[in-house]
């Protein structure tokens, strides 16, 4: 299983190459930082820069876009480090914030460096895509300045894949000068000298996805910096594609997942054949989801309510899938999958962030709900 299930025989040979090249950067350098970055937060940028050199950052971009292969590619990474994985997964949005932001001073040279891993940026939408749904209050907010740009102003309490001089894609709620609510705005936040980045917790893992708190106080967002004004149907057509690439996590922690338990299968595999979620088993259903996100991947701005239900059915099922994979390797593994530096272990962790990372699975099923009452009112019975 090096490649998605899906990915079409026609496919031109700098596809398989794309991949290949990911892969190695994967099973080779990335491999061998995989403890550090996890025990010792390093923030690997030297193999976010060595996957941008390999084009494994851009595939969803330009004028043929592949989400199929972005996916791949983000499953190669994660599959050795999922907060490699999750580095990978921001930095693609952020592309698809700035490609399709259809401001200049976005794209260009600026664009170029973003995708070739050149410059590093990621998402700060965790919060307004809680908010957006009603889960929680927007926290940045936005005053015009009476020069056609913005102030804004408000506290974000952890954004992943940022540093100073780094940038990420924000939201703001947009209020007049008597605080009525007049939409929102989507812009490019950079980590200068008006940006305070504050220092997280500990985390029990990702600890080397560079995550900060971060205040802003009359932060100026000019029309340089603007993403979408107003934001809410630009929010509408990249939705779908930033929970859709999500899967590549999904898919490359639970088959590094699968890679821990065929690891054992030669010693212990005569008293592991009891556990449940054997290795054939595991395998099926991570092609059947490979195959699902091939397919889903082909038409990414799709905009029927099906369509999203689609994508937010299989981020979902994706999350659980990593959870059960992780947890079998570890049941597999035994005592040594539970030493610290054990690879199953750290799968565990990583699992269990594909399930709580925006939209989580309890926020993926809030939405679910929200979609299917939406288009059967209540009362309306459907026929078998």
């Amino acid at each position: 299983m090096n490649s998605l299930q899906s990915l079409p025989a026609e496919a031109p040979d700098h596809a398989d190459a794309l991949l290949e090249r990911v892969a190695d950067i994967a099973d080779g350098p990335l491999a061998a930082l995989a403890y550090r970055i996890d025990q010792e937060g390093h923030y690997p940028l030297e193999i976010m820069r060595a996957l941008g050199e390999a084009g494994g950052l851009d595939a969803h971009l330009g004028e043929h876009p592949r989400f199929d292969l972005a996916i791949g590619a983000m499953q190669r990474v994660a599959r050795r480090c999922g907060t490699t994985g999750f580095l990978v997964w921001a930095h693609q949005v952020c592309g698809l914030y700035m490609a399709r932001s259809g401001n200049p001073a976005l794209a260009g040279a600026r664009l170029d460096a973003h995708r070739r891993g050149a410059r590093f940026g990621g998402t700060a939408l965790s919060n307004p895509m809680k908010a957006l749904s009603g889960i929680e209050r927007m926290a940045l907010r936005a005053r015009p300045d009476g020069h056609g740009g913005y102030r804004v102003s408000g506290v974000l309490p952890w954004v992943s894949h940022i540093a100073p001089g780094q940038y990420c894609g924000a939201l703001a709620q947009v209020r007049d000068d008597r605080d009525r609510i007049q939409g929102e705005i989507m812009f490019l936040l950079e980590c200068d000298d008006q940006v305070e980045l504050r220092p997280c917790p500990t985390f029990s893992g990702m600890e080397g996805s560079s995550t900060w708190g971060i205040r802003l106080q009359d932060y100026p967002v000019g029309a340089e910096r603007l993403i979408a004004d107003p934001a809410r149907p630009f929010i509408a057509e990249v939705r779908a594609g930033f929970i859709l690439l999500q899967a590549g996590m999904a898919l490359g922690v639970a088959q590094g997942s699968l890679d821990s338990i065929l690891e054992v299968e030669g010693q212990l595999g005569h008293v592991n054949r009891f556990l449940d979620q054997r290795p054939d088993t595991l395998r099926a259903e991570l092609e059947d989801l490979e195959r699902r996100a091939g397919l889903l991947a082909a038409t990414p701005y799709d905009d029927s309510r099906d369509y999203l239900l689609d994508v937010l059915d299989l981020r979902t099922q994706g999350a659980d899938f990593a959870l059960r994979a992780a947890q079998s390797a570890m049941l597999h593994q035994g005592a040594r999958g539970y030493a610290l530096s054990a690879a199953a272990q750290r799968r565990l962790r990583e699992a269990q962030f594909v399930a709580i990372v925006t939209p989580a699975i309890k926020h993926l099923r809030w939405e679910m709900d929200r979609l299917c009452r939406e288009q059967w009112p209540a009362g309306e019975e459907t026929s078998a």
